[in-house]
């Protein structure tokens, strides 16, 4: 197995791993020190306005700032959402993670298919012993046969 090369996998010793994640640009510590820092500037502002009579514009800030909190809280779940698929001896382990929510599936190795759920560039459908599972979904559409090719060749030759 240690000739092989994978595009998309890890090999630690006789395990294969392919870690499939969300491009995120923003981790969720560093979109709470910047919301700690928009609410900090905000709130300064517009108790300056309100302190020279606007009162309405701390109302507002504090409306615009409870938005702009639900928005970064959604973003801050989902920033951490990704697939992982291991190859471990006999078994094809694959767990999805979404929102917090973890989905394992384990398959036996002989008995798993890896196909496109539809296309070529649909979802690649992993399934087995009446189980199936949808992986792929941080994989540009264009890679994601090479990838399906990559698990294939990785179950044959383990």
């Amino acid at each position: 197995m240690s000739n092989l090369v994978f595009r998309f996998a890890t090999v630690s010793g006789q395990n294969i791993h392919w870690f499939l994640k969300r491009n995120c640009s923003v981790t969720p510590a560093q979109l709470g020190w910047m919301y700690a820092s928009i609410c900090v500037v905000s709130l300064a502002i517009a108790t300056f306005f309100w302190a020279q009579g606007a009162t309405l514009v701390l109302a507002f800030a504090w409306l615009e700032l409870a938005a702009v909190g639900t928005a970064f809280l959604v973003y801050a779940r989902h920033a951490s959402d990704g697939e992982r698929i291991s190859l471990q001896g006999m078994q094809l382990v694959v767990e999805l993670e979404n929102g917090g929510h973890l989905e394992r599936a384990e398959f036996r190795r002989e008995w798993v298919r890896i196909e496109p759920k539809t296309g070529d560039r649909s979802l690649i459908e992993v399934s087995g012993q009446g189980r199936s599972v949808e992986v792929g979904r941080y994989v540009s559409p264009e890679l994601r046969s090479a990838l399906a090719r990559e698990i294939r060749m990785a179950l044959r030759s383990a």
